[in-house]
């Protein structure tokens, strides 16, 4: 009786940490996501400055370029020279 429930429980724990697990996967791959496009972001202002382009990074342009990456700097930029 003993072996059974610690099966049952090793079973519930490892479905319990798979319920888990993917929202938390989403999470650390959308903060990543925001890392490399503030990265991005300082990398055109740096390399930009000579233009006069300056991307400021607040909330708004790290959900961009977190979300869409490299499209999401162009336009960025493409927003950035038209207002």
């Amino acid at each position: 009786m003993q072996y059974l429930v610690l099966v049952l429980s090793i079973i519930a724990v490892v479905i319990i940490a798979k319920i888990f697990a993917w929202p938390l996967k989403k999470i650390i791959k959308l903060l990543l996501n925001i890392g490399i496009g503030l990265v991005m972001i300082l990398l055109v202002n740096v390399f930009g400055e000579n233009i006069g382009l300056h991307i400021p990074f607040n909330i708004i342009t790290a959900i961009v370029s977190g979300t869409l990456g490299i499209p999401g700097v162009i336009a960025l930029i493409i927003i950035n020279y038209i207002f």
